[in-house]
């Protein structure tokens, strides 16, 4: 976390003052319904992470993940006509070709919502039960099935949406967190964000065609080429060098890209990299393709910014691209521009006219369109925000801005994604050493899970915030007043709701084999961790701290890769390998069905 500077003068208020205030009298949620029949809430920020276009650019609908709400918002007019009450943590929304119907999807709720759409209404038809953290979703060429990314699951799953029911569910990536169909209808593409891939599958069949590798984490929304031949998507590039600022600066911690997967046949990523040196981009996320197919944009979330490139493009398959954006490109103000738009810019789309795009600003609250050729904001779209900035959100606002790293290249949430982890090795040096990378660990129920680092040295979580920012970060120090923002923030960082979980057999087998073996012993309810610092057979020579304080097992089962390290890809891997009850309690190991039971119990937690 960077810089955090004296108070929140200048940069954070330039960024929250853009949150919208919605009239009313108290910032408490509280629901109403319009003369259309929808709910509308008030006093809440909508923070809304996606949005849906119609072909025409009339209406868009919002995922508003602070409102639990999808919002209709007509454009033209620039305002919020209906809203509808969904799931928890809206993430992203899909619009039937006729305008008729909706899909969205709630991440907390491990559902997805079914919405009619009229010329001025939304309302709730049906929620379906998906799977763990469905986030991306995307609709059939025929517009009779979703298609719906399972983050947690590391599945597809396809709903019929007249019978109203899953009939299929497709094995891909790690943490799949975006996917889309190709204009011809052909290919459903899906980004696995840990698995750091594209996953090619036929459309019709859902086969798998092929997986591209992208070299890189945090891989997000997907565009296409209007002549289906190319996949855009936005990722991370790291080398796994100690966090110091020169290696910072030379992009061998986080490098942004943006790479594109050829859809005619298997072959490597190409990518081009995006940061200049000395004023890196961050957090690359939204992505969209020109009509024409002439453009790209691209939003970074981190450093609150739209991103042109017109193309062609230097992209570069083996050997490359390089760390920092191609010198030519980046003087050449006809093919890129950097357009700043304050908040936390997250998807993004062309309106049809291919002069402007719109931005979903979750940080603003806001939907903004951008004008390409005079670089600025045109219009804003006020969605519905609280009355008063909260401490929780000003530590939000911070957490998610990489402005406070050295030369802008990362913030919190690159490694902590949305408050939890992206699965990546990181060296930094919370641990007391270099040398020793870490897995990132998942902030969420941080607040009731100290002591904190792997190792358990850390008894401050105040304190590791403040050593974060400047020793990971390489930031400048934060002031007590950013502290207790960031501190508040985190308090919100919950575990997820826990799903509702049939009793199983297998299920209750699972946890009195959990018990038996002597797992609960360092991993105890209610959050399944203990305080105490254990030596596990697993320590390097290298580590400044000895043994490893267990993490919380709460939700563990989508929290792959595993170990310290991540050298265990999968919970039977660990059980079967790194953390056998041998070897760590002296119980026997675990048979066949003793294993299936306790990976069926953890998966549950």
């Amino acid at each position: 976390m960077k810089r955090i500077v004296s108070s929140f003068a200048p940069f954070i208020c330039l960024i929250l003052l853009a949150i919208l205030k919605t009239p009313g009298k108290s910032s408490s949620p509280s629901f109403r319904h319009s003369q259309s029949g929808s709910q509308t809430v008030s006093g809440v920020d909508r923070s809304p992470m996606d949005f849906a276009l119609s072909s025409d650019g009339r209406i868009a609908l919002t995922a508003n993940a602070g409102a639990d709400t999808v919002s209709l918002v007509e454009v033209n007019a620039g305002r919020v006509i209906a809203e509808a009450k969904v799931g928890k943590r809206p993430f992203a929304v899909a619009l039937s070709k006729d305008e008729k119907l909706a899909v969205v999807t709630n991440q907390f709720s491990d559902s997805i919502s079914i919405l009619s759409v009229s010329a001025n209404n939304l309302r709730l038809e049906d929620t379906l039960t998906v799977g763990d953290e469905p986030r991306g979703v995307a609709l059939s060429a025929d517009q009779k099935f979703a298609y719906v990314a399972v983050s947690g699951e590391d599945e597809v799953v396809v709903v019929d949406l007249r019978a109203r029911k899953i009939i299929k569910r497709v094995e891909v990536g790690e943490e799949p967190w975006h996917l889309g169909l190709s204009p011809d209808g052909k290919r459903l593409v899906v980004g696995g964000a840990k698995s750091q891939d594209l996953t090619i599958l036929n459309s019709a069949t859902l086969s798998e065609e092929y997986v591209v590798k992208l070299r890189g984490h945090n891989v997000r929304h997907i565009a296409f080429s209007p002549d289906s031949q190319w996949a855009y998507v936005p990722n991370i590039a790291e080398r796994g060098r100690p966090v110091t600022k020169e290696n910072i600066d030379q992009g061998w911690i986080v490098g942004n890209r943006l790479s594109r997967v050829s859809l005619t046949e298997a072959g490597p990523r190409e990518a081009i990299s995006l940061d200049p040196q000395g004023k890196a981009v961050g957090d690359v996320d939204g992505v969209s393709t020109s009509p024409d197919g002439k453009i790209l944009a691209v939003t970074a979330a981190g450093t609150h910014e739209a991103l042109i490139y017109h193309l062609p493009l230097p992209f570069v398959a083996y050997g490359g691209p390089g760390d920092h954006i191609d010198p030519d490109l980046l003087k050449d103000a006809s093919r890129f521009k950097r357009i700043p738009v304050g908040g936390r810019p997250l998807g993004i789309r062309f309106l049809p006219d291919g002069k402007s795009v719109m931005i979903a600003n979750y940080l603003s609250n806001s939907l903004q369109i951008i004008d390409i050729e005079s670089a600025r904001i045109t219009r804003t779209i006020p969605l519905g925000s609280a009355e008063t900035i909260s401490l929780a959100r000003k530590g939000e606002a911070i957490f998610q801005d990489a402005t406070r790293s050295f030369h802008e290249w990362f913030s919190c949430n690159t490694c902590h994604a949305e408050g939890n982890t992206n699965g990546a090795n990181f060296d930094t040096f919370n641990d007391g050493s270099y040398g020793t990378p870490k897995k990132t660990l998942s902030l969420r129920g941080v607040v009731k899970t100290g002591p904190w680092t792997w190792h358990g040295h850390q008894k401050s979580l105040r304190q590791l915030v403040h050593d974060s920012s400047i020793k990971s970060m390489q930031g400048e120090e934060p002031t007590e007043a950013e502290l207790d923002a960031v501190m508040a923030y985190l308090q919100t960082v919950d575990f997820k709701p826990k799903a509702k979980v049939e009793t199983t057999a297998g299920l209750k087998r699972g946890e009195a084999v959990f018990n038996a073996k002597g797992c609960n012993a360092c991993h105890a309810a209610p959050y399944y961790t203990t305080p105490a610092v254990y030596k596990v057979g697993l320590e390097s020579p290298d580590d400044a701290f000895v043994g490893f304080n267990p993490p919380p097992l709460l939700g563990v089962g989508a929290r792959s890769p595993y170990l310290h390290n991540g050298e265990a890809r999968t919970l039977e891997k660990v059980l079967t390998e790194f953390h056998r009850p041998s070897q760590l309690t002296g119980k026997p190991d675990c048979t066949p069905t003793e294993l299936k039971d306790l990976v069926e119990f953890l998966r549950s937690l």
